[in-house]
């Protein structure tokens, strides 16, 4: 018998004003799966997110995370942010930014001190952060500083883990040591994943399935049946080539304004992070 989805979205609609970011989105998420979540900058995919931490309401449809609707604070969901470098003075040590996963929402004393350093302990070992635990944040790598957020996240032992850009500004072997934590977690936990990413090769082994946002409409299915330039152009409605170079997938389009130079030139490039309330033309966004 299958087991129920931890996430599940029936007819689930974002609006914001006049603008439309997805409709009618239809997903179920499978304990264990690993879920690439991509799209355009705008698209609504850090929206997606919000929703299911329960600080978005959606416009229509229905969100059940876990068999009830999402709310703020809940165990059941971990959340790993975009990658941001604390100031070299911050006086927050590696321990104290994964305890805030502990009891930094609630109010009161939360776990006695004995148990909650126990579990702290047990979070940063996974992760293999101990090392660096005890030294001031500041002073950490973003890669040392990502560790600690997954660490932080996993502390209530959820069933979803929700990462939202977590590879941003990390180099290449700390963002292959990001990843294998993630996958790690989702393959010896059962812990759904969605994944949120701009350039989808740093997790391609990993994802079961991926979600593609872009100009309202959305596709869902294996990475092999949606990143394809038949489906990616009816997505975006315009000429869109998906290329396969040595092991890499590179998509190629029209590119967004932003990003051309002064004498128009096509540029290869990832897709940015998302920005749901500043919308760009979806036109193509060319991964390397």
């Amino acid at each position: 018998m299958a087991e129920d989805p931890t996430v599940r979205l029936r007819g689930a609609t974002l609006r914001f004003g006049d603008r439309e970011l997805w409709g009618g989105l239809d997903l179920d998420v499978a304990p264990g799966e690993f879920l690439a979540v991509l799209g355009p900058n705008g698209s609504g995919k850090t929206s997606l997110v919000k929703v299911l931490l329960g600080l978005q309401q959606l416009s229509s449809g229905t969100v059940e995370v876990c068999g009830r609707a999402p709310r703020r604070g809940s165990t059941r969901v971990g959340y790993v942010p975009q990658q941001k470098s604390f100031d070299r003075d911050v006086a927050l040590r590696g321990r104290d930014l994964v305890r805030l996963g502990l009891d930094g929402h609630r109010w009161g004393t939360g776990l006695p001190n004995r148990t909650a350093r126990q579990r702290v302990d047990r979070a940063i070992s996974e992760v293999g952060a101990t090392a660096f635990a005890d030294a001031p944040l500041g002073r950490l790598s973003g890669g040392e500083q990502q560790r600690l957020r997954i660490a932080q996240a996993l502390l209530g032992d959820p069933s979803v883990l929700l990462c939202d850009e977590p590879l941003l500004s990390l180099d290449l072997s700390h963002q292959q040591g990001t990843s294998a934590l993630i996958d790690e977690r989702r393959r010896t936990a059962g812990t759904s994943v969605l994944f949120i990413t701009h350039d989808i090769n740093p997790i391609l082994p990993m994802a079961d399935r991926v979600l593609y946002l872009a100009g309202t409409k959305w596709a869902i299915g294996t990475p092999a049946e949606v990143m394809t330039g038949e489906r990616l152009s009816a997505l975006y409605g315009a000429q869109i080539d998906v290329l396969r170079v040595r092991g890499r997938i590179v998509v190629v389009g029209a590119p967004d304004a932003a990003h051309a130079d002064a004498a128009g030139a096509h540029h290869h490039h990832p897709v940015g992070d998302d920005h749901d309330h500043g919308s760009r033309a979806a036109g193509g966004h060319p991964w390397e």
